[in-house]
């Protein structure tokens, strides 16, 4: 992939389709059997396929703690810190996937977070926050990835920017406004959650989801996003358990034995 300087269109939103007649209650395919039904999108058969990686860590282990205020101040900031990293090699392979045919068109400055995870350690940690960076093993394997196949697979680089910027843009405002209320934190803390160039996260994922519907891929690369988001899916939900190994809270899980994560950890199903 070769980079490119200036940031890529806006995301445009592509007709799913158009409805179907109707006859009263019952439809006009059904009332001819010779024709086929309507194809399952591929969004919607990405999100089926990776649904095992949501769910139960949403209500318990780190994400959970934060939620109810039973974390810290310097929890926050590990926690942030982890994602310092990985936004890092995920935006620094998004300047290489932007001049790339199908790649490209995910790629917007819009969601960028890096400056925003920068503002917010400055605030929390002060000064000297980029001495607090240090990086649980799940994070340095996770960045690998994204510096590895993220970086040189249009497959693998869609999955985890679909992973991690649609999980964040379904969670992220609800995320930042219990942290305002719960730890008494100012705007300029969680500007990491909010998303000022998307004022309509629902409208901004229909579009989203309406590009991936309209990808030129077959079988076999459709197959390897999806085996590519649960990956994804996997090492988000390791580097939540480090996080809570390190505050004595159980053991971090090996690869692939980690549950499922939260929402504005991982998740693309809302």
């Amino acid at each position: 992939m070769t980079t490119t300087a200036a940031p890529p269109p806006t995301i445009a939103a592509e007709p799913l389709g158009a409805p179907r007649a109707s006859l009263g209650d019952t439809t006009v395919d059904e009332l001819d059997p010779a024709v086929p039904p309507a194809p399952v999108p591929f969004s919607e058969r990405l999100r089926t396929r990776t649904r095992s990686g949501h769910g139960t860590s949403s209500r318990a282990g780190f994400m959970s703690d934060l939620m109810r205020g039973t974390c810290t101040r310097d929890d926050l900031v590990r926690l942030l810190a982890q994602y310092w990293h990985v936004y890092r090699a995920l935006e620094q392979a998004a300047v290489g996937a932007a001049t790339h045919p199908v790649a490209g068109a995910f790629v917007t400055y819009r969601l960028t977070r890096l400056p925003s995870l920068e503002a917010d350690l400055a605030h929390l940690a002060g000064p000297g926050w980029r001495d607090r960076l240090d990086a649980v093993p799940a994070t340095v394997e996770y960045v690998d990835r994204l510096r590895g196949p993220a970086s040189s697979s249009p497959t693998a680089f869609v999955a985890h920017h679909y992973t991690r910027y649609l999980g964040d843009l379904s969670g992220g405002q609800h995320i930042g406004r219990a942290l305002r209320q719960r730890y008494g934190l100012l705007d300029e803390a969680t500007t990491f959650f909010t998303f000022d160039g998307v004022p309509d996260p629902t409208a901004f994922k229909d579009e989203y989801r309406a590009r991936l519907d309209s990808l030129p891929w077959g079988e076999e690369d459709e197959e390897a996003m999806v085996t590519e988001v649960l990956h994804a899916y996997d090492l988000n939900a390791r580097l939540l358990a480090e996080l809570d190994a390190e505050r004595g809270l159980g053991a971090a899980p090996g690869p692939a034995t980690a549950g499922p994560s939260t929402a504005v950890a991982t998740g693309a199903s809302s």
